[in-house]
């Protein structure tokens, strides 16, 4: 049986290629776009496996009726890939309020938003897959985004969560994290707000001019991200945490034995704080 995936965010990146990968197994990949003149540039690449639906995340009217038409098109989804988000690459003291909602709004609400729309009938069928494209940065901060650092961290908390309330159901749910990818993330998708701020030189500004200095030269193949990103929905267990790519993993393993190291060294403070045990 085919399965039917949907896929936010198909314009290009991950969405796009993850696309071609659905339909080159012989599976549906209902993929989302903004623009009108996206749809059928993308069902032109496999006519017969890829629809396009018009879909804004952040649009909760458009997050409804595109669910229900991918319903009513094939009766059933299988795997909700939660692509659609954005970076907001800047220091937290000077991004502008408005552009920290709107980088909530688009990767964390956006996919809650997908996720309650697709979960009663994943609940109906008792089998479903939900993939979050989280971040590296979802897991490790970083300066100069901190404000895009808050929104994948929300999303792994969700996924994490989400995860626990579903497994009975035969739902699962994996937050992908990948690493630093040859995807528009740095380049037009992203939405910077410059430092300004003499004393944030050697922190957020350095960092800022590194994300741009390796924007399009990234390690990360986004086919072989999407090769991985289908074949963790064939698992008969698969994990609720997947990082992708070398990057990833080494930022993953610093970021725990961090974490780890500092629980023990400061427990003397932290634990101590309970109630006195009769």
């Amino acid at each position: 049986m085919q399965n039917v995936w949907l896929i936010t965010g198909c314009s290009t990146g991950f969405g796009r290629e993850l696309c071609k990968v659905v339909a080159a197994k012989g599976d549906i990949a209902v993929g989302t776009v903004r623009k009108a003149e996206q749809q059928a540039e993308l069902e032109a690449l496999a006519p017969d496996n890829i629809m396009a639906i018009l879909l804004d995340v952040a649009k909760p009217d458009e997050v409804t009726a595109g669910v229900q038409a991918a319903l009513d098109k094939y009766g059933r989804i299988d795997v909700l890939v939660n692509n659609a988000g954005y970076g907001s690459p800047g220091g937290l003291e000077e991004t502008p309020e408005e552009e920290m909602y709107r980088q909530f709004e688009v990767n964390v609400f956006g996919a809650v938003r997908m996720a309650r729309a697709v979960l009663p009938a994943m609940r109906k069928q008792r089998k479903g897959h939900i993939l979050n494209i989280t971040s590296i940065a979802g897991l490790q901060g970083y300066p100069g985004v901190s404000i895009y650092n808050g929104s994948k961290f929300a999303l792994e908390g969700i996924g994490e969560g989400l995860a626990a309330e579903v497994k009975p159901l035969g739902i699962h749910v994996t937050n992908i994290e990948p690493g630093p990818f040859r995807t528009d993330w740095a380049g037009r998708s992203a939405t910077y707000t410059p430092s300004t701020i003499e004393d944030y030189k050697e922190t957020v500004a350095k960092n800022l001019d590194s994300i741009n200095s390796v924007s399009g030269t990234q390690i990360g193949d986004p086919i072989k991200a999407a090769e991985a990103m289908y074949k963790v929905t064939t698992l008969e267990n698969p994990p609720v945490h997947l990082p992708l790519g070398g990057p990833a993993y080494k930022r993953a393993r610093i970021k725990f034995e961090t974490i780890l190291k500092e629980v023990d060294e400061f427990e003397w403070l932290g634990k101590p704080t309970d109630y006195e045990q009769v």
